[in-house]
């Protein structure tokens, strides 16, 4: 099996200080659709580990999560590509939940679930958060640039590769031409 597993905000649509709160808030980012159906078309499956804490936060309820999801996969599948499953952390920081990024414990769930060893799939964020996840949990992390990518904090981080984008990324580890 060959797995990618993706964050969601940063990497697949625009995040927001203020939280994605709804469907019509959710935006993707410019060719992020495309290099997903892409990824599916190279044989790909394709996982999302994403950090939710707004509906800790009351800012939306599961539901709603689960509605901003659907158009997300719905989107994805009219360019013809394929969210296998998504796996999110509803937890708040303060709580030390061992699946909420930094730590490794949805990544490590994702491999339980696919029986896969991490050392061979690349886990693509755009935070320092998710390059520690990914390195704890033995996976290959891949960084995509964004306005929340915690800039100052990556000179620890010099062997983890950097793109502007998650197209930019696609074509550059994937495509031959």
């Amino acid at each position: 099996m060959k797995l990618i597993i993706l964050d969601r905000d940063g990497v697949i649509n625009h995040d927001s200080m203020n939280y994605i709160k709804s469907p019509q808030e959710w935006l993707p980012i410019e060719g992020s659709l495309q290099a997903v159906a892409d990824l599916t078309a190279l044989g790909f499956t394709i996982a999302v580990a994403t950090n939710q804490s707004g509906v800790s936060r009351g800012y939306y309820d599961l539901e709603t999560l689960e509605k901003i999801h659907g158009k997300m996969c719905s989107l994805i599948a009219e360019k013809g590509g394929c969210i296998d499953k998504i796996w999110y952390c509803t937890h708040l920081p303060s709580q030390g939940c061992s699946c909420r990024k930094p730590e490794p414990g949805m990544l490590l769930n994702i491999a339980d679930y696919y029986q896969v060893d991490l050392s061979e799939v690349y886990f693509i964020g755009d935070r320092v958060t998710d390059i520690q996840a990914g390195l704890k949990a033995g996976a290959n992390p891949l960084l995509i640039e964004s306005p929340m990518t915690e800039v100052q904090h990556l000179e620890n981080y010099p062997q983890i590769e950097r793109f502007s984008s998650l197209a930019s990324l696609v074509q550059a580890k994937f495509h031959e031409d």
